[in-house]
């Protein structure tokens, strides 16, 4: 099973009791590389392997294009939602990411809360953009 998931997820980050898992995607009808217009979406999954319930409150992304401008997104919960994940299951969501350059990368941090009140700072796995045929 952990290596099936590392072939759907072959980005990974544990943090005490929650792993988050990352695949990314290359959006060729959504990107227009003429435009300097590149596009991915990104596939996370995140697991509570814990006891406790746990609540996903913010994310916050640091994204770096192929230049290595750093672009920081904070904001409360993901894709309009602040999930409660039991213990033993999961959360699943896909998001996307435009870029002027073909590649670059993007890693950040989730703030949860336990429920006991105690908030959890928990690490999102560094992945890269890349447009594919690039090295």
């Amino acid at each position: 099973m952990a290596e099936a998931l590392s072939l759907l997820f072959p980005y990974s980050a544990v943090t005490g009791d929650i792993t988050v898992r990352v695949a990314v995607s290359y959006l060729a009808e959504q990107s227009s590389p003429e435009q300097g217009r590149w596009f991915w979406s990104y596939h996370v999954r995140i697991e509570n392997d814990g006891s406790a319930v746990v609540q996903l409150l913010e994310r916050h992304w640091r994204i770096l294009d192929g230049r290595g401008n750093a672009h920081e997104v904070r904001g409360q919960g993901v894709v309009g939602d602040m999930p409660v994940i039991l213990p033993g299951e999961s959360y699943d969501y896909v998001s996307g990411c435009p870029l002027d350059t073909p590649t670059g990368t993007m890693s950040g941090s989730y703030r949860l809360v336990d429920g006991t009140g105690a908030l959890l700072d928990v690490q999102i796995p560094k992945f890269t953009l890349l447009t594919p045929g690039l090295s």
